[in-house]
């Protein structure tokens, strides 16, 4: 799991930035006065769904669980999280390490 984590000045930045999330396919997932977390589900690239399921159909069968475990893989594990904030530090006082609104939609469109 991919967290980003994206900086917004008030209420009214962070609402801006997650419907131009929302308009990437993410979804908001948990949401407060000072933070929203959203996240777009990955399923995995068909082309690679579809070989896995050929192999497995017509010559191996465990090309079956190799594609099912690719498909657990990229929908648990390789979908990016954003969490959107107000906050500059963490609980502990330590400073945010920020991303850029381009990273995140960079990984949300990886193909892999």
């Amino acid at each position: 799991m991919d967290l980003f984590i994206l900086k917004a000045k008030d209420s009214k930045e962070l609402d801006r930035i997650s419907n131009e999330l929302s308009e990437n396919k993410f979804k908001v997932i948990q949401e407060e006065s000072h933070f929203k977390l959203m996240k777009r589900k990955r399923y995995g690239n068909y082309y690679v769904h579809i070989l896995f399921l050929i192999i497995g159909l017509f010559f191996a069968f465990p090309a079956l669980i190799v594609n099912v475990v690719y498909f657990a893989y990229s929908y648990l594990w390789a979908s990016p999280h954003v969490l959107i904030t107000t906050e500059t530090k963490t609980e502990s006082g330590e400073d945010l390490g920020f991303n850029t609104m381009d990273e995140v939609l960079e990984k949300a469109n990886k193909l892999f």
